[in-house]
């Protein structure tokens, strides 16, 4: 597939058919995402093959805790767990999850509700001696951490649409992280970094809906003139 047609199809799918993702796919995908760029090509990734039906019960009980949590503070208008909202308003929306975790219940469920069904499961894992968070002693939330981690999960997402199949991350389950390290058997220091869903898709978007580039881009300052590129 061209590079630029795979960048712009290569969208979330979280609906899979029945049909199964030999061990063979899995590895190709794998051997070409760990060329992944990283920091210092430390390679601080990890990653959980989960085959095992309890572990995905338990990456399913570990996503739905937080997930009805996450709709009830978007239906409030918050951005769910946004490092600047409201905390008093975030509870007070936070308190409407256990209703909406009670009608997901009463329905056939989505993919959440079904996360252990999915073909091809991967817990993705972080080696934080391995990470140069040069934030680290900001006074904020650290981030750029994640940059030696994330193209790596990305490069697994473009492989297997290469292979093929669909698929997502999901950082949902790294909420229920505590329950979760005794599960996978995590060592110190090493920690969740999301969960990604493979397999053959029961359909695939190609009409991904984005900004156009001079919504997010500027020249010189955030608040400096919008970059606009010739047609």
């Amino acid at each position: 597939m061209e590079l630029t047609a795979a960048l712009r199809t290569t969208g979330a799918v979280r609906e899979f058919t029945g049909e199964p993702v030999d061990d063979a796919t899995l590895g190709r995908i794998l051997d070409a995402a760990r060329f992944a760029p990283n920091g210092g090509n430390r390679q601080a990734w990890r990653v959980i093959v989960v085959r095992d039906p309890e572990v995905r019960r338990a990456l399913r009980d570990a996503y739905l805790s937080g997930w009805y949590e996450y709709l009830a503070q978007g239906a409030a208008g918050l951005t769910p767990w946004g490092s600047l909202n409201d905390r008093a308003a975030e509870a007070e929306a936070v308190a409407g999850a256990a209703a909406l975790a009670a009608q997901a219940a009463a329905g056939p469920g989505g993919f959440p509700e079904h996360l252990d069904e999915v073909p091809a499961l991967l817990v993705l894992l972080a080696d934080l001696d391995r990470l140069a968070t040069v934030d680290r002693d900001l006074d904020r939330l650290p981030l750029v951490g994640g940059a030696s981690v994330y193209p790596f999960a990305w490069s697994i997402l473009l492989a297997a649409h290469g292979e093929g199949l669909g698929g997502v991350i999901t950082t949902m389950a790294v909420r229920g992280e505590p329950d979760l390290r005794s599960v996978l058997g995590l060592p110190d220091g090493v920690v969740m970094a999301g969960v990604i869903a493979l397999g053959h898709p029961v359909h695939r978007p190609t009409r991904l809906r984005r900004d156009p580039v001079a919504a997010f881009a500027s020249v010189d300052r955030y608040d400096g003139p919008a970059f606009t590129p010739p047609a």
